[in-house]
């Protein structure tokens, strides 16, 4: 599990993930809860009120002083998360809704660069006997989860497809009855007619050896 920081504020609890390379979108979902769960958001909502004269009234004053308040907790808030080799790399501001700014502009690449990373992670995922089928077929429907996220959609029947696909020859005839019918299956459907037919293998699979077995003995006894 990734670290964080944790903040309390007037009796007010919350956490920062600590931002890395792969998790901008989780951490800015942090910093949007925080600032709000702390009241702290001000500066976010509000652009900074102009500058207090002999003039300004007391509402002008009171505007001021939250604003500046929010605005430095917001930042002191933000770099406590941040490592400090990435926030080495960002443009110097005393401006916390800027700041956020700069670090999205930042992370622009690195999400492109996580979508391939993505798109390479779902065409060579590989089914692992030992965590199951069912495993298998939701680790590639969180792919498409994220990359839904970063606006590349794929469909249901894409993912169905791929994962038939992917999976052994030992599936052969779950494979056969999806291509030969051309059924329409939801993702439940195929987790489940997938789960039927590995627990069918399972079984013939542990029956074989126990087959064998028997003719041995029958054999010995003959």
């Amino acid at each position: 599990m990734a670290e964080s920081v944790s903040f309390s504020v007037n009796n007010n609890n919350a956490s920062i993930q600590i931002l890395t390379r792969s998790n901008y979108k989780k951490w800015k979902r942090d910093v949007d809860f925080s600032l709000g769960i702390m009241d702290l958001d001000l500066c976010m909502c509000e652009d900074q009120p102009a500058a207090l004269t002999d003039a300004s009234t007391t509402a002008q004053r009171t505007l001021h002083a939250q604003w500046e308040k929010s605005n430095r907790l917001s930042l002191i808030a933000m770099k406590r998360s941040i490592p400090e080799h990435l926030l080495s790399g960002l443009p110097e501001t005393t401006n916390a809704k800027e700041f956020l700014t700069n670090v999205g502009k930042l992370y622009d690449t690195g999400e492109n660069v996580e979508t391939g990373s993505l798109m390479d992670e779902i065409q060579t995922i590989k089914y692992d006997e030992n965590k199951g089928v069912r495993d298998f077929v939701l680790k590639i429907v969180n792919i498409q989860s994220k990359l839904k996220d970063r606006k590349v959609p794929l469909l249901d029947s894409y993912i169905i497809h791929h994962a038939l696909h992917a999976l052994p020859a030992s599936f052969s005839l779950i494979k056969t009855t999806y291509n030969t019918y051309n059924q329409t299956w939801s993702i439940n459907d195929r987790i489940s007619k997938c789960v039927v037919e590995e627990n069918k293998l399972k079984k013939e699979k542990n029956e074989s050896p126990h087959y064998v077995s028997q003719l041995k003995t029958n054999k010995g006894k003959g």
